[in-house]
């Protein structure tokens, strides 16, 4: 399940109307979280990609000599 984007045109009207930036319900509250899940699952992607099963350390080799 995503998370709905980030609405700009609603921050606006909500700083305008003077709600705080920062802070539990603050306007960029969800823009953080939306960022850092982000950057969350990219790191994920790139280590699966980049990372190589060495199967010497599971057992699951065979034994010569």
């Amino acid at each position: 399940m995503r998370n709905q984007s980030f609405n700009f045109d609603e921050a606006l009207k909500q700083l305008q109307s003077g709600k705080n930036l920062l802070g539990t319900d603050g306007i960029l509250t969800p823009l953080i979280k939306q960022l850092t899940e982000a950057a969350l699952q990219a790191e994920i992607e790139h280590y699966l990609s980049t990372t190589s099963i060495d199967t010497r350390k599971n057992g699951y080799y065979s034994k010569n000599g």
